[in-house]
């Protein structure tokens, strides 16, 4: 599986469990006591504790994941030491039909339109001024999408990193 991290064009990389296996990361402590049973926000969770772990592993230090600015949330901010990588996860989960035939009809990264796409600019802007004085220098600024695919007991199904989406 060949990455490159610093190309300005987009670049795909797919990993499914069949080629390499993961376990679920323990959910890590929320910043308010109170945890969401929403499915939605659970699902969404799980997605980016399996996106950080994938940066993880191709060596970015995570600098925040779910950072509240005034436009709303960013997934997560990532540095290599080169790039600061603004992260938009997406993740879906697989019916047993879906998974039978193969279906790519649940995409995760679909569901990422220009208007999502503009917003998560204003957020990565927002971010930046915010966090001027304690935020690292970095000689790119990217924007990446995620979308990871899970099965219905949360097992990591495919996980696709899209470098430089927008």
């Amino acid at each position: 599986m060949a990455l490159c991290c610093h190309t300005p064009s987009p670049s795909v990389t797919a990993m499914s469990i069949a080629q390499k296996p993961h376990t679920v990361p323990e959910p890590r402590s929320s910043p308010s006591p109170v945890r969401s049973t929403d499915p939605r926000h659970v699902l969404g969770r799980l997605g980016e504790e399996l996106a950080a772990a994938h940066f993880a592993r191709l060596g970015f230090a995570i600098l925040t994941r779910n950072a509240r600015t005034r436009y709303g949330e960013i997934d997560m901010v990532a540095f290599d030491g080169a790039a600061l990588v603004f992260v938009e996860v997406k993740t879906c989960r697989a019916s047993a039909r879906a998974i039978r035939l193969a279906s790519t009809a649940h995409d995760p990264l679909e569901r990422l339109r220009p208007r999502q796409q503009a917003r998560v600019r204003r957020l990565a802007a927002a971010w930046l001024c915010e966090r001027r004085p304690d935020r690292p220098l970095a000689r790119e600024i990217r924007f990446d999408a995620v979308g990871v695919t899970v099965d219905a007991h949360d097992r990591l199904l495919r996980l696709d990193h899209l470098e430089a989406a927008w």
